[in-house]
């Protein structure tokens, strides 16, 4: 029988570190897939070092248009089939859009939409041979529309509605279909996106391990999304019963306090 492996985009830090550790805890065999091979390699070092499989380390600038095909290419070499697809990687910028480098914000787009829905349509004969499943790494801010951080909120709105959708057609063939939807989580997604952790942060934060956790027993339980901590769960209710206008003139008063 072939090898089976969970995928792991955006590995090497934050969310993505703790989704392998929980992954490998729970006996899954791991490919790591991030730009910085020396944490990878770190991370796999790690996990072997705890009794996990040693994971399949795969250094891969996910904004790149072929960087789908370089995955794949070193599974096949590893002779493995993919079973959890988990799309963490991506990234944000803080600011207007139309203030900001536009080559940048068309490599969030990139990350958080072309290459989440490569790898999750890529391997979908695996997924379903194997009856494995995905998770898709959201946001609250998927939710909402983002002035301050236009692209970034867009596309993690895509991640809602692509993932949901992806669900209700991949379910008859037995493969979970999960979008996990964090609030602020302390990490280095800050710091790229250019903006200090505020009151919202303290608030709502959760810390990645916890996320991370939540998100496992989420897809395991076939969960439709997943929203960590309280405060979180309470936002997509909340918007319901407030006008989108006043949503978002609030969002960018927000913002621009940052």
């Amino acid at each position: 029988m072939t090898e089976r492996v969970t995928l792991i985009s955006g590995a090497s830090a934050g969310i993505g570190t703790e989704l392998a550790r929980v992954f490998a805890s729970n006996g899954h065999r791991l490919a790591l897939v991030a730009r910085r091979a020396d944490r990878l390699t770190t991370l796999a070092g790690e996990i072997a070092a705890a009794g996990g499989r040693a994971p399949i380390v795969i250094p891969c600038d996910l904004e790149q248009p072929d960087a789908g095909d370089k995955i794949a290419a070193a599974l096949a070499a590893a002779g493995v089939e993919v079973e959890y697809v988990v799309n963490n990687a991506g990234f944000g910028l803080f600011g207007n859009a139309i203030e900001l480098d536009r080559a940048e914000q068309l490599g969030i787009i990139a990350v958080n939409i072309r290459a989440l829905t490569d790898l999750s349509l890529r391997f979908s004969e695996h997924l379903i041979r194997h009856r494995g499943g995905i998770l898709n790494v959201g946001s609250v801010a998927g939710f909402l529309p983002g002035p301050g951080m236009a692209v970034y909120y867009a596309s993690k709105a895509y991640v809602l509605s692509f993932t949901e959708a992806l669900r209700q057609e991949l379910a008859p063939r037995g493969v979970r279909v999960t979008v996990l939807c964090p609030g602020p989580v302390p990490s280095e997604f800050q710091e790229r996106a250019g903006f200090e952790p505020g009151y919202d942060s303290s608030v709502l934060d959760v810390a990645a391990a916890d996320v991370a956790r939540e998100g496992y027993r989420g897809l395991m339980a076939d969960k439709r999304a997943v929203l960590p901590g309280l405060g979180i769960k309470i936002v997509p209710l909340a918007l319901r019963l407030v006008p989108r206008g006043f949503v978002l003139a609030a969002v960018g008063r927000f913002q621009r306090k940052r």
